[in-house]
């Protein structure tokens, strides 16, 4: 009962001082989103232009310093740094006594669970691994969309009710992922987040090479129908030429990609061949029109005569 304040998350004062390591996209608008809570943002650390901008726009007045002043300021430390990074960032942090006894650091790499916080952990302070699952820009319409983001959460079973509430004070909702399966909740995630930027960006230069003029406009609803079909249904949203087996179709698209665009009939064929088995496997292809498609999905770029390099 006579513990200080700093001892234990539970005996924390209702509101901290918070401190961003690393002013990207992420941090300021977690940091922002804390205030609204009515926590108090104290400093924050970035050098490039870009990070100043960012926390000039969802920061204002939180003064930008170095790392090891981040946390002499404030009690809880958001480190929101890229992956390869942060293992760097965490031991040097410890190495140079910045770290307070009690002091929550939080870490919002996907990949990484409490562990890579072993040595701030053993300076004293209380891990956190919050990863929030949201596509970020660095404005301040990141902190809208937090409302109602699935947290990825790993801590100490000490520090569950601190995590948990965090997530909650900044509108999210937390999803509690084991330690040894972060990285498999992070391939996950880029599978289906940021390869989904890459079709659609490839789909969008396709329509525009074809002649449409806005196919942003053109695919919005279509995409925003095959995501909602694909979130309630899974497999059995799966429709178009693969999924009937429309063979003669599928090899006219590879043929049309070869021409115009090259560099997408790898992955086209790669997703192709992957929505064949999971067709098949679900019923929808039927498998008397699975032998045509599969010898049209199994052929190769061609590379003779360095015609296609």
């Amino acid at each position: 009962m006579n513990a200080p304040p700093e001892s234990r998350a539970e005996d924390r004062p209702a509101r901290l001082t918070v401190g961003v390591v690393g002013a990207g996209r992420v941090g300021p608008a977690l940091a922002a989103s804390l205030q609204l809570a009515g926590h108090r943002p104290v400093a924050a650390s970035g050098v490039s232009d870009a990070s100043r901008r960012r926390a000039a726009a969802l920061l204002p007045d939180v003064p930008l310093v170095p790392p090891a002043e981040v946390l002499a300021r404030a009690e809880l430390v958001l480190l929101t740094v890229p992956d390869d990074a942060l293992p760097g960032l965490v031991e040097g942090l410890a190495e140079t006594g910045s770290v307070r006894p009690g002091q929550l650091i939080v870490h919002t790499s996907g990949r990484y669970g409490v562990q890579v916080l072993d040595p701030v952990r053993r300076a004293g302070a209380l891990p956190l691994a919050l990863h929030p699952a949201m596509t970020f820009t660095g404005t301040p319409v990141d902190v809208q969309r937090l409302a109602g983001c699935s947290f990825g959460v790993t801590a100490p079973d000490e520090l569950r009710l601190a995590a948990e509430a965090l997530v909650i004070e900044m509108g999210g909702e937390p999803e509690w992922i084991a330690e040894a399966n972060r990285p498999l909740y992070h391939a996950a995630l880029a599978l289906g987040a940021n390869h989904l930027v890459t079709l659609v960006a490839q789909s969008m230069e396709l329509l525009r090479t074809a002649g449409v003029a806005a196919p942003d406009r053109m695919l919005g609803p279509l995409l925003g129908a095959a995501l909602d079909n694909a979130l309630r249904s899974g497999d059995a949203a799966l429709t178009g030429p693969v999924a009937r087996g429309d063979a003669g179709t599928v090899a006219a698209h590879v043929a049309e990609l070869r021409k115009h665009a090259p560099g997408a009939v790898a992955g086209y064929l790669a997703m192709a061949r992957s929505t064949a088995d999971r067709a098949l496997a679900h019923g929808l292809l039927k498998p008397e029109l699975a032998e045509d498609l599969l010898g049209v999905l199994a052929e190769r770029p061609a590379t003779s005569q360095g015609d296609d390099r």
